[in-house]
């Protein structure tokens, strides 16, 4: 999952930003509202993590450009001030979640995860299709019951196939909520961690999840 964070305070930018890495998502990180749209305008993110008051254009009115552009995003808003006014702002103008400074690291991985099941109509943490099952904030996955070992960016990408199940997603679209802006890899990085999946999640079974479209991308499903 590729989160943005855009925060002016450069330590706390930072600070978030390594948690977040830690826990196994893709981070882009920006100083400035405008530097939040030009970052939307490259690439899509799975959440971000706003800051209210900033340089240039605070987080408020990047909001509303997103949501005013149909973007539904899920956006988690920061704020340093304890009054009640930003919140209902933020929350009136789209924002999914608020926290006030200072805050719990451990709070806020809890939110960005409840916020990341919502925007996939996901009620706990773990996901099922067929007879694979993923644990994704113990970050485990298992097939008919039995374990199944997998890298960090092999997970990543099982899970964004399982939180989109049944939809086709092309190389690029994979790729773009994979990887962040710093990554510099081959043009056929997808096709080699698919190849990597299938041994590892359809080798030996009967029934087959990971589907190529050809033309199109790949699709994970349960086919009768």
């Amino acid at each position: 999952m590729r989160i943005l964070v855009a925060e002016d305070e450069q330590n706390l930018n930072r600070l978030i930003s390594e948690k977040l890495k830690k826990e196994h998502y893709s981070v882009d990180s920006c100083f400035n509202g405008r530097q939040a749209l030009d970052y939307f305008a490259g690439a899509e993110y799975d959440a971000v993590v706003l800051d209210i008051m900033m340089p240039e254009m605070d987080g408020l009115e990047v909001l509303r450009r997103l949501r005013d552009k149909g973007d539904r995003t899920p956006v988690l808003l920061l704020t340093a001030r304890d009054g009640v006014e930003d919140r209902v702002n933020g929350l009136d103008i789209g924002a999914d979640d608020y926290m006030v400074k200072p805050f719990s690291f451990e709070e806020l991985l809890a939110r960005i995860r409840v916020m990341l099941r919502r925007s996939t109509n996901q009620v706990r943490n773990t996901i099922s299709v067929g007879d694979l099952t993923i644990d994704c904030a113990a970050r485990t996955a298992c097939r008919g019951g039995k374990a199944i070992s997998l890298s960090g960016k092999e997970f990543d990408i099982l899970e964004y196939l399982m939180r989109n199940q049944g939809m086709v997603l092309s190389r690029d679209k994979i790729e773009q909520h994979i990887w962040n802006y710093d990554y510099e890899g081959g043009s056929n990085v997808v096709d080699v961690y698919i190849r990597y999946l299938r041994k590892k999640i359809d080798d030996g079974w009967e029934q087959k999840l990971i589907h190529t479209i050809r033309g199109a991308g790949y699709v994970l499903r349960a086919d009768v």
